[in-house]
């Protein structure tokens, strides 16, 4: 549904989605993920704009969904990322639950607020928005 792949793609899966509303993707971090070789080399932490970035390609997957073939052959862009917070490191082997609502749209142009979840504990969060565009 989104172009994103290896080693960009931040969810491995949409388990929740609500057409025009919200959406719930899931990341499972292993230790095999690149950016662990060098963040950090003895002890992996999974960069925190990579979990906003796992945010804006779960909300990717709400905007193709909601548009449905209107969407087709369009990427998604951000825009604006805004209080974005960090409240716990991920590490490998956490399951982080992404959680995206839509505030907002008008046009192209979309606004959403996430969430990261840990064992039901928030990791982090941050209001974001995207356009979305032809390629």
């Amino acid at each position: 549904m989104i172009p994103h792949r290896y080693p960009f793609l931040m969810i491995d899966r949409v388990v929740e989605i609500q057409p025009d509303v919200s959406a719930v993707g899931i990341k499972n971090v292993t230790i095999n993920e690149p950016y662990f070789a060098g963040h950090f080399p003895r002890q992996p932490v999974m960069p925190g704009v990579l979990l906003v970035e796992a945010m804006a390609q779960t909300a990717a997957v709400l905007v193709v969904e909601t548009l449905e073939g209107e969407a087709a052959g369009k990427l998604v862009y951000f825009m604006t990322i805004a209080n974005a917070r960090f409240r716990k490191p991920v590490v490998p082997g956490d399951q982080v639950r992404i959680l995206v609502r839509k505030t907002k749209n008008r046009g192209n142009v979309w606004r959403f607020k996430g969430e990261a979840q840990v064992e039901g504990r928030n990791v982090a969060e941050a209001e974001f928005s995207a356009m979305i565009m032809d390629h």
